[in-house]
């Protein structure tokens, strides 16, 4: 999904909760037909997600593909935790599925401001006044852009320099095609080398190391739906050598992409 399909994106939420759990908690086993945004703020869970097991603890958020084969439980079986879960389906203004480019599992720690708008969230789900569900719709498009400010974007947008906010989104919007460094410095009109040092200084990441990131989200969900085999993914996400984009996937997710698939 590109940064104008993001943009564009009409979500339908199916479901929404603030969940704490009850002793032997457990989602049984069964095939989503919707993605499901899962944020840990307390105690961990495991999660079985297309034969891949993960614990899923404080801090974590899971987002889980369309058709995924999916099962919970407590963990430890009588453990308590808590956390904010939303099934919903992101669609194009054409009524096309979209996809989030987020990993299966990540990493955001505790975040105040998230927790607050989830929690505002909650209050609409729950008192369901008139315009509820378009606040709630608002509200998680909200949540949604602040993860990915932290996650796809791997900084906090607002206070990086406009050129690399420009570079960001091209990088974004054309992560499937052949991009080079000097191809994004003449879309912001700087100079290649200062370019690439401007854009390491603001985002701690090197152009190329950024661009991998950005195209390896993709390919890991795109993987996770079972659609598309290995070598599939990798052309569709910019990486010509498969055998380069299975190493360099192994050495960021820990697996090989085949693992992945369901």
């Amino acid at each position: 999904m590109s940064i104008d399909d993001f943009n564009n994106a009409i979500p339908v939420i199916e479901y929404f909760i603030y969940r704490n759990n009850t002793p032997n908690w457990m989602i049984i086993p069964s095939q989503t037909d919707f993605i499901d945004l899962t944020y840990i703020i307390d105690g961990k869970v495991t999660y079985t997600i297309n034969n891949e097991k993960l614990l899923v603890e404080t801090g974590d958020i899971l987002c889980i593909p369309r058709n995924s084969n999916r099962s919970a439980i407590s963990s430890p079986p009588q453990g308590k935790f808590a956390c904010f879960a939303t099934n919903f389906h992101l669609h194009s203004p054409q009524h096309k599925h979209l996809s989030v480019p987020l990993p299966l599992m990540s990493h955001i720690g505790i975040n105040d401001d998230l927790i607050l708008q989830f929690k505002k969230m909650n209050d609409d789900w729950l008192w369901r006044s008139p315009g509820y569900t378009m606040r709630a719709r608002a509200r998680f498009m909200l949540i949604l852009q602040r993860i990915m400010e932290m996650l796809v974007y791997d900084a906090n947008t607002c206070n990086l320099d406009s050129r690399v906010k420009t570079a960001i989104r091209y990088i974004t919007n054309h992560y499937a095609e052949p991009i080079s460094i000097s191809e994004v410095a003449n879309e912001v009109s700087l100079n290649p080398v200062y370019f690439g040092s401007l854009f390491k200084k603001e985002t701690k990441t090197a152009f190329r190391d950024y661009l991998n990131m950005i195209r390896l989200n993709y390919a890991e969900g795109m993987l996770h739906t079972g659609k598309w085999n290995v070598t599939e993914v990798a052309l569709k996400c910019g990486f010509s050598d498969v055998f380069y984009f299975s190493r360099l996937f192994k050495k960021h997710k820990g697996v090989p992409p085949s693992s992945v698939q369901p």
